[in-house]
């Protein structure tokens, strides 16, 4: 490994882990300093390299546990820091439709893992109010916006940083 590509980790993991902890300390923009963590992965694809960013995601993941509150932590772990690779990985394939098949099943299975973790563990019950299918559709239209707006911040990154994409 390069050791470019390893300060380059070090100051994605930092970035990470600074937004995860603003999203916890913050009483607003909870979700945009979750989006903004997420964002992290996908630009450290490709600054560095996939291997690299598994690396920041793995070091993310724990620093998030110990320092970040848990929900917070849990949720980055479990969708919001793989998704990137999963974006990067699922885009390759060029077909647009399983693209977002591929993307939308993998973000139904996140999200009912998520659901059942708050319901078991912080014992919500939000289930009780909505069924969870309607929940996940709402769910999936968020996501689909999201994964727009992913894909917008990673244009301008490389329009304005990274060239050699």
């Amino acid at each position: 490994m390069k050791a470019s590509h390893i300060a380059k980790g070090g100051l994605f993991v930092a970035l990470t882990i600074i937004f995860l902890y603003l999203s916890g300390i913050l009483p607003t923009n909870k979700l945009a300093f979750i989006t903004l963590a997420s964002i992290i992965i996908p630009i450290s694809i490709m600054a560095t390299s996939v291997s690299s960013s598994v690396l920041v995601y793995v070091a993310s993941s724990i620093l998030a546990l110990l320092l970040v509150n848990k929900t917070i932590a849990f949720a980055y772990i479990i969708f919001f820091g793989s998704y990137g690779f999963i974006k990067y990985f699922v885009e390759r394939i060029n077909i647009i439709v399983i693209e977002y098949i591929l993307k939308i099943l993998f973000f139904s299975l996140c999200f009912f893992v998520i659901h059942k973790f708050y319901n078991v563990f912080l014992l919500t019950n939000v289930g009780n109010r909505f069924p969870i299918w309607q929940l996940i559709l709402a769910a999936e239209v968020i996501f689909v916006i999201y994964d727009y707006a992913l894909t917008v911040a990673i244009s301008y990154y490389i329009r304005r940083f990274n060239k050699k994409y």
